[in-house]
């Protein structure tokens, strides 16, 4: 499909568009068609805040609800109140309502792990586990963490469907634009699986003609020399025992794509109101269109609070500076400063007021809910609470 050619939000055009409205958060949380909640964005505007808020309100609508967090940042675990999160759902203490609250953090290699011991034999499985070029891709390998996280979603929604465990899963992407990268992941991972090299390494004991057979002998004799016999023995082996899981991989990867493509999947955009966020913002909502996702809306973070009353940043100034002049009053000094730091408000309020007036413009269908800056952060369930009510209150 083609991909939108419409600017990037805050670089777009200052022409004005009816804005689609705001974003209904508790409508979204509560209807039963909605599964599954993935939330991305750049890094520093508040994604797993977000989530976990997400989480902890749908929960208390009365929803089975379990969060999986990809962000390192690990700050779930402490706002939710438990210990260590890891790759086994941990119910979360303290929810209120008739649902429930579980919590988890993808441990990538555990649950490369688990794939392993499903589909394999356990001889063939011990054979795979403990080869040194596995124990690297599970460990470190480009798009792995990605590809694992897609194996994760798949498994949680396959259960929750099975055992009636969860009836919404939110899922808390990497920061950046890699937040995408588990949407090109089974395709990564297959070119990696399917390529020349790999089919070389198999194709000896495939029956291969002799002037082939030749060739790949003096291909290996030089890889010998330049990487060691052991490391290609290491990576022929794990090639020989993985060839036949990896069919099964990549069937379940289509599989949650098409999930993620479903009419029960919603995707939110977060950002901050910000140029560099906002322009992120923009690439995921056209990337998310160009490859037929559902996307939900657009969630600000962290948005300056209007000051009280009418006065303009310009009459602000003006009247500053008239008391500017009565050097020897302290109280006009004190007056003067007040109105310079009201100003100063104003103006911020108004250029943000002005990036998401240019981001609505380029993306006139997204939906939009504003969440405004906090004191402190959010450290509890308290806090999560308190968000997911201003993200209710949009509507």
């Amino acid at each position: 499909m083609t991909k939108p050619q419409t600017r990037i939000g805050p670089l777009a055009s200052d022409r004005t568009t009816a804005p689609a409205g705001a974003l209904d958060i508790d409508a979204l949380l509560t209807d039963p068609k909605t599964e599954i909640i993935v939330c991305c964005g750049s890094g520093g505007v508040g994604k797993t805040t977000t989530s976990a808020a997400l989480a902890l309100r749908g929960a208390e609508l009365g929803r089975k609800v379990v969060v999986l967090t990809i962000d390192p940042a690990r700050r779930l675990a402490q706002s939710m109140g438990i210990e260590k999160l890891d790759n086994t759902p941990r119910p979360v203490p303290g929810v209120s309502g008739s649902g429930s609250l579980d919590a988890m953090m993808l441990d990538m290699k555990r649950t490369f792990d688990e794939v392993v011991e499903a589909q394999a034999t356990p001889e063939k499985a011990k054979l795979i586990l403990e080869n040194p070029f596995y124990i690297a891709l599970s460990s470190s390998f480009a798009g792995t963490q990605e590809y694992m996280a897609m194996e994760k979603l798949g498994q949680l929604h396959r259960d929750a469907r099975a055992q009636g465990t969860y009836d919404l899963i939110v899922v808390d992407t990497p920061p950046s634009r890699s937040a995408l990268d588990f949407l090109d992941a089974p395709e990564r991972l297959s070119s990696f699986l399917d390529g020349r090299f790999i089919r070389l390494l198999l194709a000896p004991t495939k029956g291969t003609a002799k002037v082939m057979a030749a060739g790949f002998g003096l291909v290996v004799n030089a890889l010998n020399k330049i990487i060691g016999a052991q490391v290609l023995s290491d990576l022929k082996m794990f090639v020989t025992a993985f060839d036949t899981l990896f069919g099964g991989f990549r069937a379940r990867a289509e599989q949650t794509y098409a999930l993620l493509q479903n009419p029960g999947t919603a995707f939110l955009v977060v950002a901050a109101p910000e140029p560099d966020a906002l322009r992120e913002a923009a690439y995921f909502v056209e990337r998310l269109t160009g490859d037929r996702m559902p996307l939900a809306g657009l969630v600000v973070n962290r948005a300056s609070p209007r000051p009280e009353g009418d006065l303009s940043a310009d009459e602000a100034m003006t009247a500053a500076a008239r008391l500017r002049k009565k050097t020897d009053d302290d109280t006009a000094e004190l007056t003067a400063g007040l109105l310079r730091l009201h100003a100063d408000r104003v103006r911020i309020v108004e250029r943000e007021d002005v990036l998401r007036a240019r981001f609505a413009s380029a993306h006139p269908a997204v939906r939009t809910a504003v969440v405004p800056a906090l004191a402190g952060d959010v450290h509890d369930l308290d806090g999560l609470r308190h968000i997911g009510q201003l993200l209710a209150d949009q509507h």
